[in-house]
């Protein structure tokens, strides 16, 4: 692996948006944020006029991404293009010299991640994968829980993610529901969060099996439910069932339950933390943001009139802590918290998942 570059510690990065989807404002909007700390100073699309539509909207200028790639002022492109086409943009920027981030999942199949990984361990930059819910303070929380061993020796996990999409979601881009450039239905494009955080804070899985079906949507060649158990290396077990077919969509929940304690997250908030000892906390629930992305998607959540005015973590604000420690690591030159092997982990496990369904039996990871 190379070393990596580090720059002054008060240069402001500047950065270069990829792909135009609906995610795409939301990094907009968390770069902005983080000003001087970074800047974002071009959107790229491969179809022009949307790139100079939402350029336009936000004050920015439209550039082709070759520009982008060849431009010495620039130090980093974060890419919210369709899921299958993540390895072959970023290795492209990573050999130009780009420190790179990449939306979730990092590729669609494993390959296609390894091929991503290998290019980031000797570009020398920095690189990382948009799994946001990791900066939640849930979620450090109960990762400070688990480290500290407060919950003892963890010995389940439950994952439910039971969210609706309409047909129309599906019907909105060429890409979704497709094998080739979403990679899976609901576990890899909508799951893929929890599955990150489950992995984070329960460690390895030695196997796993699943069923999945396609029991609500037309038109679709992927999962829109999947149910799977989980065993991990630690001899823990688990469960994790995800759907974009449950109508009309609720938030997603963590539990992880220790021999002195357990941890509940629902939605992005501490729905409950209960350790032998100690008095036990309770959350108030999901909050908005958590129910319109269960119930509508990122659109939903990022419609500004719709967020609560009393929200201290809303929607972006996970995104922009994420961003922010990645200038940090291309400063100081430390590893993200999510880096290229976490971005693989988390689609090996879900490809596992689709093949365990497939063949009808345990598959197996290693751990």
């Amino acid at each position: 692996m190379a070393q990596k570059t580090v720059v002054e510690s008060n240069k402001t990065i500047r950065f270069a948006l990829v792909g135009c989807g609906s995610i795409a404002k939301t990094q907009i909007k968390a770069l902005r944020e983080l000003s001087p700390l970074a800047e974002l100073v071009c959107i790229c699309d491969r179809i022009p006029e949307r790139a100079e539509a939402l350029a336009q909207e936000f004050g920015l200028e439209s550039i082709e991404f070759e520009t982008a790639c060849g431009d010495p002022e620039i130090d980093a492109i974060t890419f919210c293009t369709p899921s299958g086409v993540h390895a072959g943009q970023a290795v492209e920027a990573l050999e130009a010299g780009k420190h790179v981030v990449v939306e979730k999942p990092m590729d669609v199949t494993v390959e296609a991640c390894e091929k991503l990984k290998a290019a980031a361990d000797r570009s020398g930059k920095q690189f990382a994968v948009i799994s946001q819910h990791r900066f939640d303070p849930a979620s450090k929380t109960v990762s400070q829980a688990i480290v500290e061993r407060k919950l003892g020796d963890l010995v389940f996990a439950e994952a439910r993610i039971p969210w609706y999409r309409t047909q129309e979601y599906y019907d909105s881009g060429d890409w979704r529901g497709t094998w080739e450039l979403d990679g899976g239905g609901c576990l890899m494009n909508q799951g893929i969060h929890t599955v990150d955080l489950m992995l984070w804070l329960a460690g390895p899985v030695k196997r796993v099996f699943a069923r999945m079906k396609t029991v609500a949507h037309e038109r679709i060649e992927v999962e829109d439910l999947i149910t799977v158990q989980v065993e991990f290396a630690s001899g823990m077990m688990g469960s994790l069932i995800a759907s974009t077919a449950l109508y009309p969509g609720y938030p997603i929940s963590l539990g992880l339950f220790g021999t002195t304690g357990s941890a509940v997250i629902e939605g992005d908030e501490l729905e409950t933390l209960a350790i032998q000892g100690e008095e036990t906390i309770r959350g108030d629930g999901a909050n908005a943001h958590a129910v319109q992305v269960a119930t509508g998607g990122t659109r939903s959540a990022t419609n500004e009139a719709e967020k609560p005015s009393d929200s201290v973590w809303k929607w972006g604000d996970a995104h922009r802590e994420q961003f922010r420690e990645f200038v940090e690591c291309i400063h100081s030159g430390a590893k993200p918290t999510v880096t290229a092997e976490d971005g693989l982990a988390a689609v090996r496990f879900i490809k596992s998942c689709y093949e365990s369904a497939q063949k009808g039996d345990w598959i197996e990871l290693g751990g």
